[in-house]
């Protein structure tokens, strides 16, 4: 989100943009859901146009103020009927949203996987605690590249050269 990106170290931000650009491509071509909050936009910012329009299609967004995603109306509902179990998640600030929605999904029983490269927070302290306090909570820290390849599951696969052309 516009604002909160310009609070964000510059390395660190570009750094989440760059892997969440290669995530948002994988998902779209693998048709992967992808579901989008923003935190209170009025206040924040929209969300990037860089990374808005890499959104797949059917892409489902959901405004919210509680800092978990759970809290955004609609968003478990979705979650729900998209019949995934596991949660792959992005975004800022690691120490604050993306770690209420990883405690509150593990409490709902969902796997949920923090891309350690698509996530940060003004300071790196801050983003060190909260990547440690949700691996003592059950969730996996993991990279792009991995999560990519886990997605592919095999290099037969007829979207690998495609998706492996963006990991290089």
């Amino acid at each position: 989100q516009t604002r909160l990106t310009a609070a964000m170290p510059v390395k660190g931000l570009a750094r989440l943009q760059r892997y969440t650009t290669l995530l948002l491509r994988a998902a779209a071509t693998l048709s992967i859901p992808v579901l989008v909050t923003e935190q209170y936009p009025q206040g924040l910012g929209r969300l990037e146009a860089d990374i808005e329009k890499l959104l797949p299609a059917g892409a489902k967004r959901y405004e919210k103020t509680a800092f978990s995603c759970a809290g955004a109306e609609q968003f478990l509902p979705d979650l729900q009927q998209s019949g995934r179990r596991q949660v792959l998640l992005t975004g800022m600030e690691t120490h604050v949203c993306i770690l209420q929605t990883a405690l509150d999904l593990l409490n709902l029983g969902y796997q949920v996987i923090v891309v350690s490269e698509a996530v940060c927070s003004r300071h790196r302290e801050s983003y060190e605690t909260a990547l440690q306090r949700m691996r003592q909570a059950g969730a996996v820290i993991a990279n792009s590249e991995s999560v990519v390849f886990e997605w592919l599951r095999d290099a037969k696969d007829e979207h690998f050269k495609a998706l492996q052309s963006l990991l290089k």
